[in-house]
């Protein structure tokens, strides 16, 4: 008796082992991401089961954050009591700095330093730049670096939605109501900060992009591949960050330490040859790229037995991301600012918008143009940038590369990259022979968005920058390219052979390398059309030779 009753113990342990595995192998990772959260009371006494946060701290209970905040830092003192280290951690990022050394070129780059074809620099302009600077009162160059409560903490934070640091503020959110967008009719109440404090918690899709989605000076405007279509994303917009699929943030992918997010711009991996990456693992290895988590063999040899040998030449957002700006918003493609500063009959402001009500021109800024579901351009990348950099002299005026790319089918860390392709038109100090760097806005008469006058805002910001202005600028075609890495599809959308193996495919512009179906020989072609034509005549005649043979037979 005991056997048989501990045959039936087994199997019904056996049965539940079973219903259990199923019920793990048909769980999506979304579902186990919910799962987490999901109930942890058991249900015998009744009561619902209760949604558990998955922070071990309730910041609505503490008492440091029960009182009515006047300014940010006030917030940042408070937080500074229990998270002691903090901001001494962000002091180190580049976030804070707005800088990084090149190890490789030795350039220092970062917002800091880098002269872009967008709103040209951050120099003259931090008022309006620092709004998506994580600090508080960076105005101008004395700004203290050093100062914990200038950090911002509740700009990565907030779970509010409703913290927002507005252009002009230097880094501060608005703490009384005001007009904005200016001149717009609607009012923004002040930051109920006392709100935000209590209710901070992880970052998330939305609190990067409150920066990184609205960079270029509007949203969806710089990279093309980051716009606020990503806040609630489907999946065929982003396979990784699609919300009622596997959800990722942000962080899933740039994983941060010390609060130094891993995953840069300015040097990103453009090649990665090592497996997966054991999460947790030390050493410098970007835990953000494709690889880390899909290694560099990431397609069943079975299905699929030639795409794992595209590895050593192409990054994987070639293939995995046919087109940026796939959302619903179109990014800008170029800016014209030459054509800059036209008034109307009364002397006002001109702007003109298009169909999606994009600015089209603008007195301000110039000309645009918008794209959606843009193809991107492909180039040989190895993670080397270099930089045109304020100073250094620019005698070939035809065309500026802001930055250039670096690699070619001979470098063995070089793959074959989809980027952006930004073209711009913007000044130029003749005298000096650089890239202009001009004071775009504020509340002085040297501001160019408010008196209209180039030499006016040119000498303010070259001198921003140590340099005399010359007296004598002209108008450049620069280009600044960006690398295609978000708004990954999924794989039924991923580019088919066809698309670039032929004649003017997508890698037409990559010339050093061979391709079969796109790199033809007009004499070898016609000789392999001859060949095949006469095997083809060859085999006809001879199974008509065997056909007539076996009738007399």
């Amino acid at each position: 008796m005991q056997i048989i009753r501990s045959m039936i113990i087994l199997g019904l342990g056996l049965a539940l082992s079973m219903l259990s595995t199923h019920a793990f192998a048909s769980t999506t990772p979304a579902d186990a991401a919910k799962a987490t959260e999901k109930v942890v009371e058991a249900k015998s006494d009744g009561m619902k089961a209760k949604k558990v946060k998955d922070s071990t701290a309730d910041h609505s209970k503490f008492k440091e954050l029960q009182k009515d905040f006047k300014t940010g830092p006030e917030v940042t003192r408070a937080c500074l009591e229990c998270h002691t280290e903090a901001a001494k951690q962000v002091h180190s990022t580049k976030h804070w700095t707005w800088e990084y050394l090149n190890p490789v070129t030795k350039q220092k780059l970062g917002k800091k330093n880098v002269i872009n074809n967008f709103c040209t620099s951050v120099e003259s302009n931090q008022t309006f730049c620092s709004a998506c600077h994580v600090g508080y009162g960076w105005k101008d160059d004395n700004f203290n670096f050093a100062a914990e409560e200038n950090v911002d903490c509740v700009v990565c934070h907030d779970t509010t939605g409703k913290y927002k640091k507005i252009p002009g503020l230097s880094g501060h959110p608005n703490y009384k109501s005001m007009e904005w967008p200016p001149h717009s009719g609607k009012f923004r109440p002040a930051t109920d900060l006392k709100e935000v404090a209590l209710n901070v918690g992880k970052t998330s899709r939305k609190t990067c992009g409150s920066c990184h989605f609205y960079g270029g000076g509007g949203n969806a405007v710089k990279h093309g591949d980051l716009d606020s279509s990503l806040d609630n994303p489907k999946r065929y917009l982003d396979v990784h960050m699609d919300a009622d699929g596997l959800n990722f943030t942000c962080g899933k992918c740039h994983l941060s330490d010390s609060h130094e997010v891993s995953g840069s711009r300015y040097a990103p991996t453009a090649s990665d040859s090592e497996g997966a990456l054991i999460r947790g693992s030390k050493g410098d290895r970007n835990p953000s790229t494709c690889q880390a988590c899909h290694s560099d063999t990431p397609h069943k040899e079975t299905s699929s037995p030639k795409l794992n040998e595209h590895t050593d030449k192409l990054a994987c957002q070639t293939c995995h991301i046919p087109a940026f700006a796939r959302g619903p918003l179109e990014t800008k493609m170029t800016w014209d600012w030459s054509t800059a500063g036209k008034l109307d009959e009364n002397g006002k402001r001109i702007r003109i918008k298009g169909s999606t009500g994009r600015d089209l021109y603008d007195s301000k800024k110039g000309n645009f143009t918008y794209e959606r579901y843009v193809i991107p351009e492909y180039v040989w990348f190895n993670g080397t940038v270099k930089f045109t950099l304020f100073g250094e002299k620019v005698e070939d005026r035809s065309l500026v590369k802001i930055n250039d790319f670096q690699g070619d089918a001979k470098d063995p860390d070089a793959r074959i990259w989809p980027v952006k392709v930004f073209r711009g038109k913007q000044p130029y100090d003749l005298g000096n022979e650089t890239l202009g760097v001009f004071h775009t806005a504020g509340k002085d008469d040297s501001a160019f968005w408010g008196n209209y006058d180039w030499d006016k805002s040119m000498a303010f910001g070259m001198k921003a920058m140590g340099v005399e202005y010359s007296g004598k600028m002209e108008f450049v075609n620069t280009e600044m390219s960006w690398p295609i890495t978000h708004m990954v599809a999924p794989k039924e959308d991923a580019l088919e052979c066809h698309q670039c193996h032929k004649e003017d495919g997508r890698l037409a512009a990559i010339k050093d390398i061979y391709m079969p179906g796109r790199n033809n020989t007009p004499i070898l072609d016609k000789l392999g059309f001859l060949v095949a034509l006469l095997t083809l005549i060859g085999v006809l005649v001879h199974g008509g030779i065997r056909i007539i043979m076996s009738k007399r037979g």
